[in-house]
């Protein structure tokens, strides 16, 4: 009798990494005064930050990966819910918009949310460490900024976030290269 070959699951970390860095990237551009919030940075937030760590999210559900599930799928939702903060339109709902309390709260169930998928990353890989650990900074600084209305702060935030997006970035397209190969050639 011959084996049936399984069929070979792509690996969603490439994916959800590069959905998650390129848009972190993008909306801290804006953070550090590049350019005014505008439609790009919605529209990948939507496509890229969200819907594709969703996918990324589910596919580690099938793969059997709680740590990647959860946080692919968590920060997909991150997205989507910042880009709903944006636009609601909060008048015609009958609630109030977003303050800097209530901002600062977001961003620092954020932060720790972070810190513990941080605190999962301790047995993997250098790269992930990193962008485990920036995002947590991200989030504190971001919690801070909207605390405190410091426009610093929040520059400092845009340069961690272009770290943690970079960061995320790098990992993922050296995850993709290395299984297309099939041997380490970009460092993590």
């Amino acid at each position: 009798m011959s084996e049936i070959a399984k069929p070979k699951h792509a690996s969603a970390g490439p994916l959800g990494l590069l959905g998650f860095g390129m848009t972190t990237v993008l909306l801290n551009l804006h953070n550090v005064g590049l350019f005014e919030l505008n439609v790009v940075i919605i529209a990948m937030g939507l496509c890229l930050g969200g819907l594709a760590q969703i996918v990324a999210g589910i596919m580690e559900i099938k793969a059997g990966s709680t740590f990647g599930a959860t946080a692919f799928t968590s920060y997909g939702l991150f997205w989507w819910s910042l880009v709903l903060i944006w636009l609601l339109p909060y008048d015609k709902l009958g609630i109030a918009g977003p303050d800097g309390k209530s901002l600062g709260f977001y961003f620092i169930l954020w932060c720790i949310h972070t810190l513990f998928l941080f605190i999962g990353t301790l047995k993997g890989n250098y790269a992930t460490r990193i962008v485990f650990f920036t995002l947590t900074l991200l989030f504190l600084f971001l919690a801070i900024e909207n605390f405190t209305g410091s426009h610093a702060v929040g520059i400092i935030a845009g340069v961690i976030g272009i770290i943690c997006g970079g960061s995320a970035i790098y990992t993922g397209v050296a995850s993709g290269v290395d299984e297309e190969f099939g041997k380490k050639l970009m460092p993590v």
